[in-house]
């Protein structure tokens, strides 16, 4: 007599069986790893042709393959995770040892791993093994900064947003000219790409149709060109869609680009191509975070203020108005310590609990409906 069903272990599949030996009566437990090919998958394997099997039994792979199909046996998890990263359709991680991994949708070559072939698990990005300290995703491209304070991007380089000095893809990282060091982050926009310096300064490059690099046009550029009037005084950048922040040294908040929903909060709804002080938050402010067409900046006290775009409610004030210049969240239950900005949804952290507010057509929002909301509101199961 037999029995058996399928286990993992490792990551692999394998056949578990319990017999009855034929001789004794006792019953023995057998384990073997499922091969991706098998022998006489149609014949049944048996102690008589030498499978292993205890004797007096037998079993049929095509059986085995059978039973077992269906069932999915996911890949070991992946652990040392320092930073993670979501693009459009793909997602990126830097492991504690400084390895760049990325997975997902790869038509562009945003994987970075030398082909164009989607990935359901991750992959290691060429040349980044013990190498990288942060990674950011775009649209469909993905900038690395390197332990050595250099800046590297790959994927797609239609909007010349890889930096490179050409408009062609790459499949495995190349160095972004003129800042292959001294550079402590690096944020990728929709189609463009930020470097903050380690003088406080900030670079720009890639698509510029609405002035989101900062250099006072708005063409096109395939190096990094500087953003005006800010060469230094910058502690953190961000990169919406076709726009972009920075938070100064003093917490003051200045943003320029695409300014069609008010999300540079200067008051107006015209684009600009160079920086912009944000209305009333001159300081103040530790955090910012840029979603598709909306900004938000987390302040000192912990309150939360968000402006531009909110058709969905991703300002979180109660309101679907768009604003062109920050409003409050409102129904936080307390001190936020932490923020992030997705396309039209928004959340904020503390050690307790995570709140989030905006577009839920997804679920993205995790609270157990498919509701847009409004205002914060605490997750389920946070």
């Amino acid at each position: 007599m037999i029995s058996s069903n399928c286990v993992e272990k490792a990551g692999s599949p394998e056949w578990s069986s319990s017999t009855s030996d034929a001789e004794t009566g006792a019953t023995v437990n057998k384990r073997e790893t499922l091969m991706t090919s098998l022998p006489n998958a149609s014949q049944p394997l048996s102690s008589q042709s030498g499978s292993g099997l205890l004797k007096g039994t037998s079993f049929f792979p095509a059986l085995v393959l059978l039973a077992c199909a269906g069932q999915v046996f996911p890949p070991p998890a992946l652990t040392g995770i320092a930073e993670i990263e979501a693009g459009w359709h793909h997602t990126c991680a830097v492991t504690t040892a400084g390895d760049a991994k990325c997975w997902g949708n790869n038509h562009d070559g945003q994987l970075g791993d030398g082909t164009e072939a989607d990935r359901l698990t991750p992959v290691d990005v060429v040349g980044l093994l013990s190498k990288a300290r942060a990674i950011s995703a775009g649209e469909r491209h993905t900038c690395a900064l390197t332990r050595d304070g250099g800046a590297k991007c790959w994927g797609n380089n239609h909007d010349s947003q890889l930096g490179d000095g050409t408009d062609v893809d790459k499949k495995t990282p190349v160095d972004v000219v003129g800042v292959t060091s001294g550079v402590q982050a690096i944020v990728a926009g929709w189609r463009h790409t930020c470097a903050l310096t380690t003088l406080g300064g900030v670079k720009c490059w890639g698509n510029n149709h609405d002035g989101q690099l900062g250099d006072g046009t708005k063409v096109d550029k395939n190096v990094p060109v500087d953003v005006m009037g800010l060469v230094g005084g910058v502690k953190a950048i961000t990169a919406g869609r076709r726009h972009t922040c920075a938070l100064t040294t003093l917490g003051g908040v200045k943003c320029w680009g695409n300014n069609h929903d008010g999300q540079l909060g200067d008051g107006t709804k015209v684009d600009k191509n160079i920086p912009v002080d944000v209305i009333g938050l001159v300081g103040g402010v530790k955090a910012i975070a840029a979603g598709w067409r909306h900004t938000c900046a987390l302040t000192t006290a912990g309150s939360v203020k968000c402006w531009g775009k909110n058709h969905d409610g991703q300002l979180g004030d109660g309101t679907a108005i768009n604003r062109s210049s920050p409003v409050d969240v409102v129904g936080l239950p307390s001190v936020v310590h932490a923020i992030a900005a997705g396309g039209q949804h928004t959340c904020g952290l503390n050690p307790q609990f995570v709140s989030c507010w905006g577009d839920n057509e997804d679920g993205q929002l995790g609270d157990g409906t498919t509701a847009d909301t409004l205002a914060a509101r605490e997750e389920v199961g946070l």
